[in-house]
Order: structure tokens, then C-alpha cells, then sequence
């Protein structure tokens, strides 16, 4: 009885089944996998514009004690740190004030990360100061550094709510965890070592402005350290509020560390102080800066240390921002290092986060919330502000449950803003320096860290270290085009050399020693992924199975052809005998052995088998393309002209239903096999029992051999059975085992023939 015809009696509709051939997919298929309503589109779309009208119909009284708490300690960190970036970025400190406002304010909004805190950050308020730099250097006294700072959230704030709207937000996965970390980490050296001669009160290099290729910037990471080094003779006053400061906040971070491994159950209190030292050290620096200078003010109106002095109270400078088209000209070479920063690393840390703290993020939504906030922020006043990896992680630590936290911290900056600025009119620049330094620190990579990246993949390692390299003896753009650029060189090197190898057989033995079940896994002939003491089998003469590690596509289909040609022209006997072929009638790029070679080669030749399977393992195949399918039809032509007869090509473990149609149609599957029909039938649960009678399981053995018996009428009414692999296509296999059992039973009736 055929397989049709049992499919039949068994009452079972089969694809192909009797005048399709598999697989049964179209274009109208695809098309319907992605058919929705367009009015349900629009509404889900728009409802996930909002994600707090998720969360917020829910709060509590629980959430609120979380979100107050966290709200208020990263109130107390933001303020100090913001005025600390501000400087970073060459601007007034009340800005980052107003960029620390609007970011946790308009973010919590429309966020779908609770931990995630916006604000101003270290590495964008460098950026921001190179680009105030550049501008002013091509518009002399045009603008001012505020108006370029805020025009510069303005644009790209757009840019990124742009992205985030069109849910292209993906774009920002082809950027991996190594070049990410490079970047940050040469970017914090970068920052810290500008740092130092604040830290120091040395003046007259840290800033040194190099003309290189038009741009007004400031000098590279290490010719700073250099001329750090040669300025030492020159540290003034500044450093004694300075260094204190910075040995004060490491040295309570580690006491705090240190008391909370020895009393653990004071851990909270003690993680609650180490958060406070930041402004703690403020403060004391303020009221020693305060008393030490109050009276020192000379003839020219200077202190003898550097001091914030006026900080205007209150937000200032609320209208309309300046859309000057010849201003954002002059930023258009800057925009896209700066949008780049400012949505990769919010979107690594919003991710990270997500991660750690077990819910899901929604990368095009993150987008749209830093868009808005920048976007906003502009009106305030504010600068490009994004996530801040060590508030967040404080804010996390702090306990935080919703999003509804960033309003906390808003009222506390906001207060500070009102009430607190005539006090920040002592804070020496030098123990801000401190505070960046601290703060910066945390964003260099860990040796272990780093020694993973060398673990897993050596590649990303070098990418790592050239992305820190290149900032630190470049810039910080170039160092993020570099990580950008050598990912996705990466990446394109991995998609056009993918690894696939050829396999043998090992016949492993399962549970005790003694046990006589066994079975057999295929394993690459090169040893590389088992143990060197295992022998591997090689197939049946004449049978080569390989194993595709990547999609099959265009940049690397013609590396599979050469690899599966040349090793058939190696390892399997020419069909053809080339001794009587005329030289004259050889192919010009075959010219043959000499005439004292000819009979060696001929003699050895004979001793190869005949190719008459080739089995490709596409378990790890999920795309397939035209150009590949016509590699693959060309690879067929070239073996069947080397062993001068056909030769099958079996498939096993087909992932997609459009890698059977691809394959299909260029005439790969079909035919008459020489091997017995790949069947299989599956018995499944009836009538909610699991038990199966042994008539039932010796028709199933049956039919999965091809040896299709006659069932009587009861065991007809109680079975399902239902092929996997139709006869239309009887090279393609459910697994790599089935394959080379197929193109392994075939030797010998292709012998036979033959």
C-alpha cells in the first residue's frame, strides 16, 4: 500500500497530498501573517504612546513608599552632579539644573524602564562642550554656548523621537555590548584626566585647542595627561579642596561597603549613607570654601580659589528655543556622534536594567521618551540629557517600583533651584571635579569584565580595545565611530566566512557503561568540538554530510561551494577517465597531470569511492536567497561533472516552509531517491489516554521504514497517524539522523547499478 493511500485510509488530510507538492506556501500566506486590522493598529499604537496608563490605574500605597524614597536619593545625587556636568559642558551651572529637572519630570511619562533616572550625563556633557567649541570656532560670538547646548537638544530630540516613532529603534542592536563598553570606557578616562587639572587648580592646557581638520576641539586624552603631568609645579590652592574631596567620597563608599559585609543587617542604613556622600562632601567642601574665602576677595574681584559664584534661582530661561537654520547648519556635522550617545546609552542601560531587574523594555518606546524629554527640555532652557548609568543604578538599589519616582526627584531639584542657590555660590570647581571624577570612574570596564570579552569572543575584545585606544589618543567621536564601524565589519565578516564543517559518526552509549542502547550523533571530522580521544566514524564511502553555521545567503554561498566542490574533487573518485582525453580537448584551468603522473593519478584516483550523496545538515538555517539556491544548483553541476553520474542531495531539518519552497524550485527535494521513502508517523494521545498497544507502536515502526503493513478495522478507528515528510519530496528529513540513514541505504543499490 502507498503512503498516499495510507495517509488516506488513516483519514488524515496531508499537505501534498494527492496533486500539491509540498510545501504549500505563498506569497498570499505571507501577506496574512501580517494582515491586521488597521483600525485595532492605530488604537494599540497609539495606547503604547502612553505606558503609564498601564501601571498608574494600579498604584498604591506600597509603590508610593518605594518611589519616594528612591525619588529623594536620587534627588540628593542629581543636584550636585548636575551642576557638575554643566561645567563639563562649558556651561553655566544652573543648566544642568534645568537639563536634571526636565529629564526625570517628562520621562517618567512616557517611559517603560522604572529605574532608568535622565539627566545630564558625563560623556554628553563632553560632547556638548566639543560642539559648543566647533561652533563657536566657525561662528565667532554668533551664538552663545547656552543657545547652541539647547538648540542641540532641540534637534536631536527630534531625530531621536523620529526614530522611535517610525520603530526603527532596532537599528541600535547592530551595536554590541563590547563597543558599547570601549566606548564608555575610553570616554571616562577621556573625561576623568580633564578632570584632574580642575581637581588641581592647574590652568593654561587642559583645554588646549588644536586645529585639526577644521574643528576646534580640545586636545587628545593623552597629550592632556602629558601636559597634566608637566603642570604639577603649578597646582594652586584649588587642590586642597580638590584631592580631600575625592578621597572623602571614595573613602566613605568603601567604609560604607565594608560595614555593610560586617553587620548585615544594617546593609540599608549604610548603603543610604554611602549614597549621601556626594553632597555631604559638597557641603563641607562649601562651608570650608566658605570660610576661607568670604574675606579673601582682591582688588580685582577674584577669589583665591575657583567657586561657582551666582547661580540664578529658578528656571530663567523658559521660552521658545532658537531654530536659527544657519545655527543648526553649523551642527549638522555634529549631530549624528551626538545622537548616536544619546540614544545608545540609554537604550544599553535602559536594557540593562531591564534585565537585571526582570521585565521588558520597549526599545522604540525609550526612544520616544528621550526624544520628548529633549524635545521639552529645549523650552526650559535644558541640554541634551539622557540615562545615567550610576543613577540609575542607585535608583534601582534605592527600591524603586514605578516610574512615578522621576517626580520626586523633579520637586527636589526644583526646590534647590528656588531655595538653594545662594549657597551655591561657595562651591569650589574643584570639589565638583571630585564629583565627576567619582563619578566617571564607575563607567571603566572591570578586568574581569574585560577578560570576558577576550573569553568569549577574542574579535569583540580587539573591537573593545580599539574603541579606548582611538578615544583616548583621538577623540570621543571617532572612538564611537570606530566601535560602530568595527562591529559591523564584524558582523559582515561573520555573515560572508561562516564556519560549517564536514561530519563523521559517533556511536554514544546511553546511561551506565553496561547499558546496550545506543545511538549515533554526528560530529565535525576535525575534533575540534569533542573530546580528542573519541574516534569518529566516517559515512559510508561515497556519502559527505555537512553543516551549514549560518543563514544561507548571497556574501557567503560561494565559500559553501568551493568548500563542498573542493572536497569532493579531494575525497571522492573523478567519474571520468582523463588518461585518453587530449590535451587539446582538457578545459584550460584543468590541464591534467604530466605525462610521468598521469598512471599515479589514475591508480590513486581509482582507490577513492564514487560520491553518490551529499547530505547539508540546514538545522541552523533560517534564510535562504535567490543567489544562494543558484550557488547550490551550480555546486550540484559541478559534483554530478566531477563523478559523471547524478548525485542526491538530501536535506535534513529544514527550519522554514520558505526554505522548502526556495529549494523546491530549484529542483532540489524532488525526484525518485534511490533510497526507501522517508516516512514517519507520529501516534499521538486519543481519547485522553497515553497508553499505546503494541500493534499500534509496530505500525507506527512500520511506517517509519517504509514498510507499510495492512491494519485491521479496530486499530483503523483508534489510529491517527500522520506522515511528516511527504513523498513529493523525498530528500528532504525531519533530522540529520534519518538523512544519512537514507543516503547511507542507497549505496549500495547505486553499486549495484552502477
Amino acid at each position: 500500500m502507498s503512503s498516499t493511500a495510507t495517509a488516506k485510509k488513516l483519514g488524515k488530510r496531508f499537505i501534498g497530498y494527492p496533486e500539491e507538492i509540498v510545501p504549500v506556501v505563498t506569497v498570499k500566506d505571507w501577506a496574512t501573517q501580517y494582515a491586521v486590522d488597521p483600525k485595532q493598529r492605530v488604537v494599540d499604537y497609539l495606547v503604547s504612546l502612553f505606558p503609564l496608563f498601564q501601571w498608574l490605574p494600579r498604584y498604591n500605597l506600597g509603590w508610593l513608599t518605594g518611589d519616594v524614597i528612591a525619588g529623594l536619593t536620587v534627588g540628593m545625587v542629581v543636584v550636585p552632579q548636575g551642576m557638575s556636568y554643566a561645567q563639563l559642558a562649558t556651561l553655566p551651572p544652573e543648566y544642568g539644573l534645568y537639563s536634571s529637572f526636565v529629564g526625570v519630570l517628562i520621562y517618567c511619562f512616557f517611559a517603560t524602564s522604572k529605574d532608568v533616572s535622565i539627566g545630564p550625563v558625563a560623556v554628553m556633557s563632553l560632547t556638548v562642550a566639543q560642539v559648543i567649541k566647533h561652533v563657536e570656532h566657525a561662528h565667532p560670538k554668533e551664538w552663545t554656548g547656552p543657545t547652541i547646548a539647547t538648540t542641540l537638544a532641540l534637534i536631536t530630540g527630534f531625530i531621536v523621537l523620529g526614530i522611535g516613532l517610525l520603530r526603527i529603534g532596532w537599528l541600535v542592536e547592530f551595536i554590541p555590548a563590547p563597543a558599547v563598553s570601549g566606548f564608555m570606557t575610553g570616554s571616562a578616562i577621556s573625561i576623568a584626566a580633564g578632570q584632574v587639572p580642575g581637581l588641581m587648580g592647574i590652568t593654561g592646557f587642559e583645554y588646549v585647542e588644536l586645529l585639526v581638520k577644521a574643528n576646534h576641539t580640545r586636545a587628545a586624552t593623552y597629550k592632556v595627561i602629558i601636559n597634566t603631568l608637566k603642570g604639577l609645579p603649578r597646582t594652586k590652592l584649588d587642590a586642597a579642596w580638590g584631592l580631600p574631596g575625592l578621597v572623602a567620597l571614595y573613602g566613605i563608599r568603601i567604609l560604607c561597603d565594608y560595614l555593610g559585609k560586617r553587620y548585615p543587617r544594617r546593609t540599608r542604613l549604610f548603603f543610604f549613607i554611602s549614597v549621601l556622600r556626594n553632597a555631604f562632601v559638597i557641603l563641607v567642601l562649601t562651608i570650608a570654601a566658605w570660610l576661607y574665602t568670604r574675606h579673601r576677595k582682591n582688588s580685582a574681584g577674584k577669589y583665591p580659589i575657583k567657586i561657582l559664584q551666582t547661580v540664578p534661582a529658578g528656571l530663567k530661561h523658559i521660552g521658545q528655543p532658537s531654530v536659527d537654520s544657519k545655527l543648526i547648519a553649523a551642527l549638522g556635522p555634529e549631530l549624528p556622534v551626538a545622537t548616536i550617545i544619546l540614544l545608545l546609552e540609554h537604550i544599553a542601560i535602559s536594557k540593562s536594567f531591564g534585565r537585571l531587574n526582570g521585565y521588558k523594555i520597549n526599545p522604540n518606546q525609550e526612544l520616544i521618551a528621550i526624544g520628548v524629554t529633549n524635545t521639552v527640555g529645549s523650552c526650559f532652557g535644558a541640554y541634551p540629557a539622557t540615562g545615567s548609568f550610576s543613577r540609575s543604578a542607585l535608583k534601582s538599589k534605592s527600591g524603586v517600583r514605578t516610574p512615578a519616582a522621576g517626580i520626586v526627584t523633579a520637586i527636589v531639584v526644583i526646590v534647590a533651584l528656588y531655595g538653594l542657590t545662594p549657597a551655591f555660590f561657595w562651591i569650589p570647581t574643584a570639589g565638583l571635579s571630585a564629583v565627576i571624577i567619582h563619578a566617571v570612574a564607575d563607567l571603566v570596564a572591570s578586568p574581569s569584565q574585560v577578560y570576558s570579552f577576550w573569553r568569549v569572543s577574542p574579535l569583540e575584545f580587539v573591537i573593545w580595545a580599539a574603541a579606548v585606544l582611538v578615544t583616548i589618543f583621538s577623540s570621543i567621536e571617532n572612538g564611537i565611530y570606530t566601535s560602530i564601524a568595527s562591529s559591523l565589519v564584524l558582523l559582515l565578516i561573520r555573515l560572508a566566512h561562516p564556519r560549517g564543517s564536514f561530519l563523521g559518526k559517533v556511536t554514544i552509549r546511553k546511561g551506565a557503561a553496561y547499558s546496550k542502547e545506543t545511538r549515533d550523533v554526528f560530529v565535525p571530522l576535525s575534533k575540534n568540538s569533542v573530546n580528542p580521544h573519541v574516534k569518529i566514524s566516517p559515512l559510508s564511502p561515497g556519502v559527505i554530510a555537512y553543516r551549514f553555521e549560518e543563514s544561507y545567503l548571497y556574501p557567503n554561498c560561494s565559500l559553501v561551494n568551493d568548500a563542498l566542490v573542493d572536497y569532493v574533487r579531494e575525497h571522492t573518485r573523478r567519474g571520468k577517465d582523463m588518461r585518453n582525453v587530449k590535451p587539446s580537448d582538457r578545459p584550460w584551468n584543468d590541464p591534467g597531470p604530466g605525462r610521468s603522473s598521469g598512471e599515479e593519478e589514475a591508480l590513486a584516483n581509482e582507490k577513492l569511492p564514487r560520491i553518490h550523496a551529499i547530505v547539508l545538515d540546514f538545522s541552523q538555517v533560517s534564510h535562504i536567497d535567490t543567489t544562494a539556491v543558484q550557488a547550490l544548483i551550480d555546486t550540484r553541476r559541478e559534483v554530478e561533472k566531477w563523478a559523471d553520474h547524478p548525485v542526491e542531495f538530501h536535506f535534513a531539518t529544514i527550519l522554514s516552509p520558505w526554505i522548502r519552497r526556495a529549494l523546491t524550485a530549484g529542483g532540489f527535494g524532488l525526484g525518485t531517491s534511490s533510497s526507501p521513502p522517508d516516512l514517519a508517523a507520529v501516534v499521538p494521545y486519543r481519547d485522553g489516554r497515553s497508553d499505546i498497544t503494541e500493534q499500534e507502536l509496530e505500525v507506527s515502526n512500520d511506517i517509519e521504514s517504509g514498510d507499510i503493513k495492512t491494519i485491521n478495522s479496530s486499530s483503523e478507528a483508534n489510529s491517527e497517524f500522520e506522515p511528516i515528510i511527504a513523498e513529493d519530496t523525498p530528500f528532504f528529513h525531519i533530522d540529520l539522523l534519518s538523512a544519512v540513514r537514507a543516503a547511507e541505504s542507497g549505496v549500495g543499490r547505486f553499486d549495484a547499478s552502477t
